[in-house]
């Protein structure tokens, strides 16, 4: 069962959230953070997926602080669109969003879980670092293509992490996944031969049908050892 609702963020922001719920008593929750592209057909469908193992699976829009209802697709004016609306997300910002989704995710009264693609996956990372200062302890975070983490790397997590990679992510350089590994030896890393960046989404061109299961099985796995 899915639904739209509203959360309340601690600075004031009243945003919108799909909840996707499994059709019995939930084994954990996610808090599930989506690409530069909205809470689009795809996002909505990876909830519902976790929905469906058991997971109570919360996602925050947090692109309704600049514009309400964002829903792209990955080519043309969507694309292009969903690179200005980037340019206004704030890390800490989104954060405060990320946080409001915790809340609801602690209906579950089991461990939370913070899944991140793309942005999310930076967005994940930062929650495992930084989510403590917003009384946000998830269980663990996992965060696929997380653009820009090389900028990060030197912050301490808070919980277990995993991380995907394609080996061909033309945004996400070689350099920023070994920053991570060097700082971080314990964060389980995953690089995908033959994958490039978004690998995992089934509406990309860049959809890596044997990657994206691989990555989808370990990250169920490592989601059930530390949520459920």
């Amino acid at each position: 069962m899915s639904e739209w609702v509203k959360l309340n963020s601690n600075d004031g922001h009243v945003l919108s959230a799909y909840v996707a719920r499994p059709q019995s008593e939930p084994i954990g929750a996610l808090v599930l953070i989506h690409e530069i592209f909205g809470v689009n057909g795809h996002i909505r469908r990876v909830a519902d997926g976790f929905a469906n193992d058991g997971f109570l699976v919360v996602v925050p829009a947090l692109f309704d602080r600049y514009e309400q209802g964002v829903d792209l697709k990955y080519e043309g004016e969507d694309a292009k669109h969903a690179y200005e609306l980037m340019g206004k997300l704030r890390p800490d910002t989104a954060l405060l969003d990320i946080a409001a989704a915790y809340e609801l995710a602690k209906e579950a009264g089991k461990g939370i879980g913070v899944v991140g693609y793309c942005f999310g996956g930076l967005m994940s990372w930062l929650t495992a670092t930084r989510g403590e200062d917003l009384k946000i302890q998830p269980s663990c975070c996992v965060g696929y293509y997380p653009g820009g983490i090389g900028k990060f790397a030197a912050e301490e997590p808070s919980c277990p992490v995993m991380l995907h990679f394609g080996a061909n992510d033309t945004h996400i350089g070689k350099d920023q996944v070994e920053a991570v590994h060097t700082a971080h030896p314990e964060v389980e890393i995953y690089v995908y031969d033959n994958a490039g960046h978004g690998f995992s989404c089934d509406a990309r061109v860049d959809f890596n049908a044997p990657a994206a299961a691989l990555a989808r099985e370990r990250t169920l796995f490592f989601l059930k050892t530390h949520v459920a």
